[in-house]
């Protein structure tokens, strides 16, 4: 027990990498901020600080971490709303071509280089075989689209 006490600080670095390899499993960034506050105690273990002060400096540090940083944080790594232009909603907005006639309950389309099944917009007109639509959205497997030529085909 001696030793220890004698080398607080390891206990502290001990005790924050395991909240860091906590942190990797449950990537909620609430460990890894309290694994900041573990470090902070380290620092003040090092520096001399009695036990009960070092405590004291782990859980500020922490709860800092946590109600401060924590936010910003899961704000900028844990974006949900931003469509990054990958998978099916990156087709939004392009054209496509029909290659059955598009209806209000089924039709083909060639689309980005594959045949998805279609369906025409709400209000939609009929659209023919060989004609260009635009995608305006995408339902599952079927793309829903408009008479309507593409604005931008990226």
């Amino acid at each position: 027990m001696d030793w220890l006490n004698d080398n607080a600080w390891l206990g502290w670095l001990g005790l924050a990498i395991a909240l860091a390899a906590i942190e990797v499993a449950t990537v909620d960034f609430v460990f890894v901020m309290l694994a900041g506050g573990a470090l902070a105690g380290s620092l003040a273990a090092s520096l001399g600080a009695p036990f009960p002060a070092q405590v004291i400096i782990a859980a500020v540090v922490g709860a800092l971490l946590v109600f401060l940083v924590r936010p910003i944080v899961r704000s900028r790594f844990l974006d949900g709303v931003t469509d990054h232009g990958i998978g099916p909603s990156s087709l939004v907005g392009r054209s496509a071509v029909v290659v059955q006639p598009v209806t209000e309950y089924d039709g083909r389309v060639r689309l980005g280089g594959e045949i998805w099944s279609a369906r025409i917009a709400a209000g939609g007109r009929v659209c023919e075989a060989g004609e260009e639509v635009r995608v305006v959205a995408i339902h599952g497997a079927t793309a829903i689209v408009s008479g309507e030529r593409a604005i931008a085909d990226s």
